[in-house]
């Protein structure tokens, strides 16, 4: 039993690499049709949630209630809070600095963040590694570093600006909370609703943002190119990978997730080279394959201690629609 919930956690988790890793060639495109990074992280929220909207009509159907958030333990009520705190900070810092600096250097910057997971769930006790999932980490770090610093070069857009750098690391901060809370938190309240929750915040609090600085908000409204953008980064890059990423937190826990994050920027450089037409350099390619094998490497890892969870224990059992709120 305990190959199942690693298999399916870690595919979900790779799924979820792999629907953020289209971020970076979306909001280009977005940028160019007018809107700003608030505006576009608000309207790729709304969509997201019209995805969470569709999956919990689904499940309601089919006999999961709608969790009451009133009647959850306060540790958890705040827990889901801090996670949606966390991840609208993270979309802000993540697409204000893809603005300011490039791709490539806020990349570097907010993919600290699996080490950092790693060091806090080691430093709880809540995981150990391996001689081989320490050899994984390794391994899919350097690898990071190769798929991003092998698309640096001497032009002007690769040059470093301090504050991208630093919302970067805000940005990677931000990611390792994300990762250690949803782990351990909130367990009562199936995944696409703690996803949904989530969503709805940064939705929220982007759109308010937008309307007081006077951003682009309303670009998607009067330009169909636009919309279309933020449709599929909503679905595709935000609402889907976001449940599939929690879902594979709670199976495989934080540092294992993270490590198998590092497939996000493989997919995103391979994307801007197929798509914007910027040359793989045998360096990413190199990259590459380093964090697969190091993917590789971690299906073969003994779970730490604790070890990932049941898939039961994903989601709480099944209550009769009638009991919901």
């Amino acid at each position: 039993m305990r190959g199942r919930p690693l298999a399916t956690g870690s595919l979900a988790v790779i799924l979820a690499a792999s629907g953020f890793g289209l971020l970076g060639v979306l909001s280009r495109f977005s940028y160019d049709a007018g809107l700003d990074p608030v505006s576009f992280v608000a309207w790729r929220a709304l969509f997201g949630l019209v995805v969470i909207a569709v999956v919990v009509a689904i499940r309601l159907r089919r006999g999961v209630a709608i969790v009451d958030l009133r009647r959850l333990p306060a540790r958890d009520a705040l827990g889901l809070f801090a996670v949606a705190l966390a991840g609208l900070g993270l979309n802000v810092a993540m697409f204000v600095a893809f603005d300011l600096a490039a791709i490539a250097v806020v990349l570097l910057a907010f993919y600290t963040y699996p080490a950092l997971v790693a060091a806090v769930e080691i430093s709880r006790g809540h995981e150990r590694l391996d001689a081989v999932a320490s050899a994984a980490l390794l391994l899919a770090l350097a690898g990071m570093v190769l798929v991003v610093g092998g698309g640096l070069s001497s032009d002007p857009a690769t040059s470093v600006h301090p504050l991208g750098i630093a919302l970067g690391l805000a940005g990677g901060v931000c990611q390792t909370a994300f990762v250690i809370l949803s782990r351990g938190r909130y367990r009562s309240v199936p995944p696409e609703q703690a996803t949904g929750w989530i969503i709805l915040v940064i939705a929220i609090a982007s759109a308010a943002a937008s309307l007081v600085a006077g951003g682009a908000l309303g670009v998607p409204l009067g330009s169909g190119r636009a919309l279309v953008l933020v449709a599929v980064a909503g679905v595709i890059s935000a609402g889907i990978p976001t449940m599939l990423f929690l879902v594979g937190i709670r199976a495989i826990g934080g540092t294992r997730a993270g490590i198998l994050m590092l497939i996000e920027p493989v997919v995103g450089v391979t994307l801007a080279a197929l798509v914007l037409g910027e040359a793989l350099r045998p360096l990413q390619a190199v990259g590459g394959g380093a964090i697969l094998i190091a993917a590789s490497l971690l299906q073969r890892a003994r779970p730490g201690a604790p070890a990932g969870v049941p898939l039961e224990a994903l989601e709480p059992a099944a209550v009769p629609a009638s009991e919901g709120t």
